[in-house]
């Protein structure tokens, strides 16, 4: 029993130490796709909870594993809000209202957006915010997600096509 409880304390402890460090990393991440620090906030609980089930093996590959869940996290989060835009959260709402000026340029560029996912599987949608707002390279994608570098190449030329298409239709 006293080992159980010794391993417990151990996993609370080294959770700890992976919250406080990566913790900022994850919010600015969810921030920057989210654009509202109450739902960012939310994600990255979110993005803890599931680094739980995958909290095993070296540190050194902690950061871009919580990279890739956030980042999924926050895709599902936009996809979700296309489906059912009563989920929003009531602060964002509420600041996106006081600030009339941007209001329709935001809402026409979440609704932009929105639909170019929604036209492209998840993993797809990962590329694209890696390669276009992360600037990661073709190769650190491709390693990441398990494709080559040509599957990455053209996983973003359908990407690409998507977003001509939606460009067409607006």
């Amino acid at each position: 029993m006293a080992d159980a409880a010794r391993k417990t304390a151990e996993m609370i402890d080294r959770f700890d130490h992976v919250y406080e460090k990566y913790g900022p990393m994850v919010l600015r991440r969810c921030q920057r796709l989210l654009g509202s620090e109450v739902i960012a906030m939310e994600a990255m609980q979110d993005t803890f909870v599931q680094f739980l089930s995958y909290g095993r093996g070296e540190e050194q590959a902690f950061s871009s594993l919580l990279y890739r869940i956030a980042t999924n996290v926050c895709l599902n989060i936009i996809r979700s809000d296309a489906r059912n835009p009563a989920n929003r959260a009531l602060p964002e709402v509420l600041l996106e209202i006081a600030d009339r000026s941007e209001l329709e340029s935001k809402m026409v560029a979440r609704n932009y957006i929105t639909k170019l996912f929604s036209m492209s599987e998840e993993s797809t949608a990962w590329m694209a915010v890696s390669f276009y707002h992360d600037g990661m390279t073709l190769q650190e994608i491709a390693k990441e997600s398990g494709l080559s570098m040509s599957g990455v190449r053209k996983r973003l030329r359908k990407f690409g096509m998507n977003l001509r298409k939606l460009e067409e239709e607006i």
